[in-house]
């Protein structure tokens, strides 16, 4: 630490602070807050203690089995750290920013059955990913200082605003890399949300996720699928696919399966595949890694690297949203609790 400059000494005094002391605090109110002071906002972020003074959000902490309570945007910190790498372009992280709290917010709102009593969401994939300091820390280790200020600025930079449709926060899906493309909500999940379309991702084929290739043994792919394949050496017919390019419906041997069932049970990275027997194997070729829904992460950095700003990003894979101040809609959680 003693060859830190003075600066990123005391804001890593700070973060230890705003980490390791409970606190209760939430934000004050104002109805007179609208989006339009946004722009006045990001002239004056605030400063780093306040990352402390936000309603209180319950962690279900799944591998200690325990509830960790801390404040909102303390968590999306620890959020934004679990789910995109800190050596992101800054807009990028901002924008992760955004997905993650605008899904904090819409969570406090809703009753969630499948969490824990206590808690308001858990810390894996099924929620967010998040991470807490010391779990930081040891993950990192000597890039902890640089990587925990940076995206705490992004945090900071973007403190308080969330994203909206028709004045109710939004499903804010995100994956880590498209094939080209996101997908339309429907194509994957049950329900159509007007804001989750897709569009072209064209800055994911920058990622190392790109593209990937699993071999599996016949015998394993048929067992998996529940299907025997046919003695002319075909796989099966992929007989449509998504607005997003990617499988929507698959046929082997006279058996029908949609392309997520398959991405599923045979744990591809994507949905978007094309595949060949080779001897006893059969061979699958994927681009993209994750569901395709929403804001890619890859593409959303390919972006800033190009110079686009956060509001860019998001309005680009979120259709027709607005980036609104959480204050209103979190009054409605303090009221109930």
């Amino acid at each position: 630490m003693k060859h830190l400059k003075p600066v990123l000494i005391i804001f890593s005094i700070f973060i230890s602070i705003i980490f390791i002391v409970p606190t209760l605090l939430v934000l004050p109110f104002s109805s007179e807050k609208e989006t339009a002071n946004l722009d006045e906002k990001l002239k004056n972020p605030p400063s780093v203690e306040e990352l402390a003074n936000s309603v209180e959000v319950a962690v279900y902490r799944s591998n200690q089995n325990l509830i960790e309570k801390l404040p909102l945007e303390q968590y999306v910190v620890g959020v934004v750290a679990g789910e995109m790498p800190a050596d992101f372009e800054k807009e990028a992280l901002k924008a992760q920013a955004l997905a993650a709290r605008t899904y904090i917010v819409n969570q406090l709102l809703l009753e969630d059955s499948s969490v824990p009593k206590g808690a308001d969401v858990t810390d894996t994939v099924s929620h967010q990913v998040y991470k807490n300091q010391k779990e930081l820390a040891g993950l990192w280790g000597a890039e902890y200082d640089w990587k925990i200020k940076k995206i705490s600025e992004a945090v900071l930079e973007t403190m308080g605003q969330v994203l909206t449709y028709d004045g109710k926060p939004i499903t804010a899906a995100f994956f880590s890399t498209s094939n080209g493309y996101t997908e339309n909500s429907e194509a994957y999940w049950p329900n159509e949300y007007p804001y989750l379309r897709s569009v072209e991702s064209p800055w994911d084929s920058a990622s190392p996720r790109f593209e990937d290739q699993k071999i599996i043994p016949i015998k394993e792919f048929e067992q998996k699928l529940g299907v025997t394949l046919p003695k002319d050496g075909s796989v099966g017919t992929i007989t449509s696919r998504t607005e997003g390019k990617r499988v929507a419906s698959v046929e082997i041997n006279g058996k029908g399966f949609s392309g997520r069932e398959i991405r599923e049970k045979l744990e591809l990275r994507s949905s978007d595949f094309t595949w060949y027997l080779k001897d006893d194997h059969i061979v699958i070729a994927t681009k993209g890694f994750g569901h395709g829904v929403g804001m890619s992460q890859y593409g959303a950095n390919g972006m800033a690297k190009e110079g686009k700003n956060y509001q860019d990003i998001v309005t680009h894979y979120y259709k027709d949203v607005k980036i609104t101040e959480s204050d209103k809609l979190l009054q409605k959680v303090t009221a109930q609790r």
